[in-house]
């Protein structure tokens, strides 16, 4: 079937005129005569049947349907655009395109990516943020690091660690105290994780208490977050240590309750089952559980930040 879609050519002087309001500039910009461009988006407003711009003495302005649509269209020159400088850019490299959940991502996974471009560097990693599960016939990922429980239709999963977030609070909210009692913790404010609703009940829960604002207080998407409003003394939260090492040697936060969470949950990569037969997805598979055998055996398998 034929797509019902414009000519390339006239999307793109289409493009040019809407942004400047001018057929001349954009005929400049694309270094072709003004007489080029008006016909390229009379023929445009032709095949639309819709008048784009309104002509005058004075220049030509944008309809209220052409500046919707130059707006459409710009958008889907972008994107077009970007894919094809991200072809242009790999040049027949092994690419893997990797969702994973941030600040496991900026804190863990990436101080050690270096290790795999050094064993691996015909293969590129490209890291983007999905906090939640997705299907992965409507993106173009090659796997995912999320954490869950690993039931995700049409994939295969590797464990890779649990979690295991502690209490933590800045200095000046713990004071003078060596640790604070989970009773304490009860009546101080409740940094919640969005991701995590039930994090704090489940830990008050192991302590063999039942706190009846358990769920209360603002509720942030990212660890990072957390331990941003951590750190500035709004509240207590349940971080997993490993992921604010930093903010730890630093003294910016510190473990307000040793008791830890335990949970059956755990990080895990993801790859779609069309996609585990690639020769770059097993080598970097490999390596990353690997690593994170690693760091379970020793518990302090973070590298040092310098």
């Amino acid at each position: 079937m034929r797509r019902k879609i414009p000519s390339t050519t006239a999307l793109v002087s289409f493009e040019a005129a809407a942004r400047h309001e001018s057929f001349t500039k954009a005929a400049q910009e694309l270094s072709l005569t003004q007489g080029a461009i008006c016909r390229q988006i009379a023929g445009l407003e032709e095949f639309l049947s819709v008048e784009l711009f309104r002509r005058s003495r004075r220049g030509v302005k944008l309809t209220e349907a052409g500046l919707s649509y130059s707006r459409r269209v710009a958008t889907q020159l972008d994107a077009v655009e970007r894919d094809t400088l991200s072809v242009m850019g790999q040049q027949g490299a092994n690419v893997i395109e990797l969702a994973v959940v941030p600040t496991f991502g900026t804190q863990w996974l990436l101080p050690r990516l270096k290790d795999f471009q050094e064993q691996h560097p015909e293969v590129t990693v490209n890291l983007t943020n999905r906090t939640r599960p997705f299907l992965f016939a409507d993106t173009d990922f090659d796997a995912a690091i999320y954490f869950g429980d690993a039931d995700w239709s049409g994939t295969e999963s590797h464990r890779l660690m649990g979690e295991n977030p502690m209490p933590v609070c800045s200095p000046a909210l713990l004071g003078n105290r060596t640790y604070l009692e989970a009773e304490v913790i009860a009546e101080l404010p409740l940094l919640q994780q969005t991701t995590r609703p039930y994090a704090w009940r489940q830990w008050f829960n192991s302590q063999n208490l039942n706190i009846p604002r358990d769920m209360t207080g603002p509720r942030y998407e990212l660890f990072s977050m957390l331990a941003q409003a951590a750190m500035h003394d709004m509240g207590i939260a349940l971080i997993p240590p490993f992921l604010i090492q930093r903010e730890l040697a630093e003294k910016r936060l510190v473990i307000a309750n040793p008791q830890a969470l335990s949970s059956i949950k755990a990080y895990y990569l993801m790859i779609p089952e069309r996609k585990v037969e690639s020769a770059s997805l097993r080598a970097f598979r490999d390596w990353l559980i690997t690593q994170a055998h690693r760091y379970s055996l020793d518990g302090q398998g973070f590298p040092s930040i310098s």
